[in-house]
């Protein structure tokens, strides 16, 4: 049993697995609620029950894949409540590399007596101490390469106290900087740009700080003269059709996977935490929610935003790639310390949401089970 301190605010665990393989097949229909009805093959596989540790009341699964053309999956989470009743099962998305077969989507009006599944997230009403993680694999050839599922109980609390400054005092990492407000009005029909292309935007910065990312040929749709294709590449792949938007976490996860980077979607408890992934040369998107005057230096109020964490100032203010920012040049912003931790871990925020991508075989600093 995990007990928070003032320090760890937030109960958070995640367990992982790697190379799934299926043990059942069939046949099942599928209708695509944005497309057409089909007959598939379908492989499936099913994880043994895990232990949380502590009362959770939320789970976010999160996964790298393989879907070539022909494939998709879906990804479904079934729960044992504190009082020991199994949940049925929730479907977390349903994901494909590109939308020539499906069309990529979370699903929403699951919810019953025991939860909900708000677009990424399965928001508990009876808090949950074990689930259990299924694939099913539609099509031929696809692949999970690495999946996971983080459990947390966020507490409420007035204010969130101020983590000392770390070891990544003085770092900041060589992340490129790209603006989403640069795409402004660009495909609609992904939600154009703009205002609302903070996580395609973001994870970009991400792939290419690796060196990885769509190339060229992947990119000759994209309207000539466009500032940076990438980014509108990566709001196609990451666009969830029922949501109406491209700021589904696993999904953002899931595209960089197609890179050939690892990847998930966990809580942080602090900024200390978040300064180690630093220190070790990640970079880490985060996800918050301001009132422009609770986040000085921004200039704008925000009900969710992704940036990325690329270092910390001397003094330990956090230096961030912010793409809401008007043009490239003033992505980087430094924001302070003390206001920038509240915003990211308060639970009217996120409860401290992060991407964490890395190449295969990085290895990733100690961490309190959340990674």
């Amino acid at each position: 049993m995990v007990t928070p301190t003032p320090a760890d605010p937030s109960l958070v665990v995640l367990h992982r697995w790697t190379d799934l393989n299926p043990s059942e097949s069939g046949l099942a229909d599928y209708h695509d609620p944005f497309g057409t009805a089909r007959t598939w093959e379908y492989a499936r596989w099913t994880g043994e029950e895990r232990a949380i540790g502590f009362s959770a009341t939320e789970l976010v699964p999160s996964w790298t894949a393989s879907t070539p053309p022909g494939t998709w999956l879906e990804v479904a989470l079934q729960a044992r409540t504190v009082s020991g009743d199994l949940t049925k099962w929730y479907v977390m998305g349903r994901w494909a590399e590109s939308d020539h077969d499906v069309h990529r989507t979370s699903l929403p009006g699951q919810g019953d007596e025991d939860g909900d599944v708000a677009v990424d997230t399965y928001v508990a009403t009876t808090p949950v101490v074990a689930y259990r993680l299924r694939f099913t694999l539609y099509g031929t050839g696809a692949r999970v390469h690495r999946a996971g599922v983080m459990a947390s109980a966020v507490p409420s609390l007035p204010a969130v106290p101020v983590s000392p400054p770390g070891e990544a005092r003085g770092i900041e990492l060589d992340v490129p900087r790209r603006s989403q407000k640069v795409h402004a009005g660009h495909f609609p029909e992904w939600d154009g740009g703009g205002e609302n292309w903070c996580a395609p935007a973001s994870m970009s910065m991400v792939l290419a700080y690796w060196g990885r990312g769509p190339q060229p040929d992947d990119l000759s749709w994209v309207t000539p003269g466009d500032p940076c294709p990438a980014v509108d590449h990566a709001a196609r792949d990451m666009y969830d059709h029922s949501y109406q938007g491209t700021g589904n976490w696993p999904f953002g996860v899931a595209y960089v996977g197609r890179y050939g980077l690892e990847g998930f979607v966990t809580r942080l408890r602090s900024l200390t935490e978040l300064e180690r992934l630093v220190h070790a040369g990640i970079p880490v998107a985060t996800s918050q929610s301001f009132r422009d005057h609770e986040l000085p230096g921004s200039g704008y109020s925000t009900g969710g935003h992704i940036m990325v964490v690329i270092g910390f100032t001397a003094d330990g203010d956090v230096i961030a790639n912010d793409p809401a920012a008007p043009d490239d040049d003033t992505v980087r912003r430094v924001y302070p310390r003390t206001a920038f931790e509240n915003v990211w871990l308060r639970r009217s925020g996120s409860g401290g949401i992060v991407h964490i991508v890395h190449p295969p075989g990085f290895v990733l600093p100690p961490s309190d089970g959340n990674w």
